[in-house]
């Protein structure tokens, strides 16, 4: 059987927690910023947990993280 390879696009996008949860970026802090409002701003910069609707999806990709 060959090995399980990971797809490394997921793998710079996605941390595993200790708990095993995984994070990811929020969408929406890469440019356009001048007209979005400090508090929105601030809330994107920081990190969120993936859904539970895409986790089997970010699981497959990430096959040697949990």
């Amino acid at each position: 059987m060959p090995k399980i390879k990971t797809r490394k696009a997921a793998a710079k996008r996605f941390r595993l927690t200790g708990n095993g949860k995984f994070l990811r970026r929020r969408a929406g802090h890469n440019h356009l910023l001048e007209h979005k409002t400090s508090n929105r701003k601030r809330k994107l910069a920081g990190v969120a947990l993936v859904s539970k609707q895409d986790l089997a999806n970010v699981r497959l990709m990430l096959p040697n993280t949990h």
